[in-house]
C-alpha cells in the first residue's frame, strides 16, 4: 500500500510570508481600455474621478518572465503563493470595505499581508483556503481595504472526463430590476486576461483548458463575473456611493454560453447575482450603500 501523501497543511506550516507595499500612478488608460471591453459609450472614470468599485483590479499588476511560468500559465513562484507541488489555483470570493473611493491618476499604495490559511477537505479533495489583505492607500489616507480568498490543490486535474458542452443557444430568465445580458467570447476573455495580467491558459487556450483541465471551453474569468455585477449598480445607481461588498464564485462559466447579471436593491443594500440556463446563481454578490 503506497503511504499517505501529506497533508497540504505540513506544507505550509512554517509559511508565513512578509508584508509587501507597492505603488501605482493609476492612469486613466486600463480604465478606458476596460470600459471599451465592456462597450460602455465611455471610460467609466476620467483623471481626478473615483475608481469604480473593484476596479483597481487593473492596477498593482504582476508582469513575470516568460521563464517564471508554469505548464498552466500561472507563475512558478510568487511572495504570497503558498509552496505547494504542482500548485492549482482557483479564485473564490473576497470582501472590499470603501471608506473613500480611490481617485484616478493619483498615486496609490497598495500594503498586502497574508490573512488566513485554513486546509480543508472537499468532495474533489484536500484544498487549502488563502486570505490575501490588501489596503490601498492614497494622500497618506487609508482608502480600501480588501481580503481574496484563493483557493490552492495539489496536483494537476484530468482531462480524461471533460465536462458537457453547455447549450450555447440557451439564454437564461430573470425577473430583476437590474440586468446585464452578456456573452462573452474568446476575445472579450483575451482582452480581460490581458487588462489583468491573468496568464492562466483555461481563459484563452481551449485545447488545454479542455484536454488538460477538463473543462467544456474557455473558462470566463471570475474577477469578470465579479465586476460585472458591480456594474449593475454603477449603472443603475450612479449616485449611491457603495460602502462595502462581498462576492463569491460559486460556479464555472464558459465562453459562448448567454450570462445575465441581475440583481435588485432595497433600502441600503443591493442583492446580485450572475446566472446562465443551467445555475441561477453562478456568482453572487452583495452591496451596502454609504
Amino acid at each position: 500500500m503506497p503511504p499517505a501523501s501529506p497533508s497540504l497543511a505540513s506544507y505550509v506550516e512554517q509559511w508565513n510570508p512578509s508584508p509587501r507595499t507597492a505603488d501605482d500612478p493609476l492612469p486613466p488608460g486600463p480604465v478606458a481600455a476596460l470600459s471599451a471591453v465592456l462597450d460602455l459609450p465611455g471610460p467609466a472614470a476620467t483623471a481626478g474621478g473615483p475608481v469604480p468599485p473593484l476596479w483597481h483590479w487593473l492596477y498593482f499588476l504582476h508582469r513575470p518572465a516568460q521563464r517564471e511560468l508554469g505548464a498552466d500559465g500561472h507563475p512558478l513562484h510568487g511572495h504570497f503563493l503558498p509552496p505547494l507541488p504542482e500548485r492549482q489555483r482557483m479564485f473564490a470570493g473576497g470582501r472590499c470595505d470603501i471608506r473613500q473611493p480611490l481617485r484616478l491618476g493619483e498615486p496609490a499604495e497598495r500594503i498586502s499581508s497574508l490573512g488566513t490559511v485554513t486546509a480543508r477537505h472537499g468532495r474533489t479533495g484536500e484544498l487549502l483556503f488563502v486570505t490575501q489583505r490588501n489596503e490601498f492607500r492614497q494622500q497618506g489616507r487609508t482608502c480600501v481595504i480588501e481580503e481574496q480568498d484563493i483557493v490552492y490543490r495539489s496536483g494537476r486535474g484530468s482531462g480524461a472526463h471533460v465536462s458537457p458542452v453547455p447549450d450555447h443557444s440557451r439564454r437564461p430568465a430573470a425577473k430583476a430590476s437590474w440586468q446585464i445580458p452578456l456573452r462573452p467570447d474568446a476575445p472579450l476573455l483575451f482582452r480581460f486576461s490581458a487588462l489583468t495580467a491573468n496568464t492562466h491558459r483555461i481563459h484563452y487556450d481551449e485545447v488545454y483548458a479542455r484536454d488538460e483541465e477538463g473543462y467544456p471551453g474557455l473558462v470566463v474569468h471570475g474577477p469578470l463575473l465579479a465586476l460585472l455585477m458591480l456594474e449593475l449598480v454603477r449603472r443603475n445607481a450612479p449616485r449611491r456611493q457603495v460602502r462595502s461588498l462581498s462576492y463569491r464564485l460559486r460556479r464555472p462559466l464558459f465562453a459562448g454560453e448567454h450570462l445575465l447579471a441581475s440583481g435588485d436593491s432595497a433600502g441600503d443594500r443591493a442583492d446580485l447575482r450572475i446566472g446562465t440556463h443551467r445555475e441561477a446563481r453562478h456568482a453572487t454578490a452583495e452591496v451596502t450603500f454609504a
